[in-house]
């Protein structure tokens, strides 16, 4: 047994190994990450300089404030770039298609990009999704962008960020250093994912995805990561208190220099 995963609200939150900010509830951990895309979008264009995130679809609760401020702000986002950290694939590894109600590529179309006002949004080659047909493509894009300002991003109950899954056989250094690629989707990943997608219907679920890297991901310069689901209860205290390792792919993020999970009363106190 691990001792960590039974730990009360002032247990996880005493020593934690990534810092923990705890919020009242799911909107507040959302419109906290969607304030923090909004103010560095404007610091950024300040400066006159580029802004750069790696994206998640899931968690996607920050977008509606997200789009909301930009609208409202009249936020220029014609120098921004979104990098999203992954999408399902087919059965011979292509992108799934865009109007497949699984599609991260037709959710952002859909929920971001069509919301926010035309004379602000980005132009479309500045809205960037891993392509299976050109997996260098988004290292080298981050190199020639200047690297990545935020990583947003969830946590999978296996511990994976985007689709990293967890790979025993790895060292944590060895993990440390997988960028874009195409994989299979874990058998814990497609079960959890089909409950909260397709009401359960896990032979329905893709079997493939392609993925950032976690390489790509760990050289952001901040990380933000929210968590505000019943199991993220385990997964948070694990990320907080596990031994780095490749079983649980959050857990070698411990060392960054500027991380957080933003998690609810929820998920800090234990039934």
């Amino acid at each position: 047994m691990r001792e960590y995963y039974y730990y009360t609200k002032d247990e996880l939150l005493k020593n934690p190994k990534i810092p923990l900010i705890v919020m009242e509830d799911n909107a507040a951990v959302f419109r906290s990450i969607a304030q923090e895309m909004a103010d560095e979008i404007e610091r950024k264009n300040a400066l006159g300089e580029k802004t750069v995130f790696i994206c998640p679809v899931g968690p996607v609760g920050q977008y509606p404030y997200f789009v909301e401020l930009v609208n409202e702000k009249k936020l220029d986002l014609k120098n921004v770039w979104f990098i999203n950290m992954d999408e399902y694939l087919t059965d011979d590894r292509q992108w799934i298609d865009k109007g497949h109600r699984l599609s991260f590529r037709g959710f952002m179309d859909r929920e971001v990009y069509t919301k926010i006002h035309p004379d602000l949004v980005m132009p479309e080659k500045q809205r960037v999704f891993p392509d299976p047909d050109n997996i260098g493509y988004i290292p080298e894009l981050i190199e020639e962008l200047g690297g990545v300002d935020i990583a947003f991003g969830g946590i999978g109950i296996n511990g994976h960020v985007a689709f990293n899954e967890p790979e025993d056989a790895l060292s944590g250094d060895e993990f440390l250093q997988l960028k874009t690629r195409a994989l299979e989707i874990s058998k814990e990943t497609r079960a959890v994912n089909s409950i909260g997608d397709l009401n359960g219907a896990l032979d329905d679920m893709p079997h493939y995805c392609i993925t950032i890297g976690i390489y790509e991901i760990s050289h952001a310069r901040k990380i933000r990561l929210g968590c505000f689901r019943d199991w993220h209860r385990s997964v948070v205290r694990h990320a907080a208190y596990g031994e780095p390792e490749a079983h649980f792919p959050v857990s070698l993020l411990q060392s960054h220099p500027d991380i957080n999970i933003k998690l609810t009363e929820f998920v800090a106190n234990l039934p």
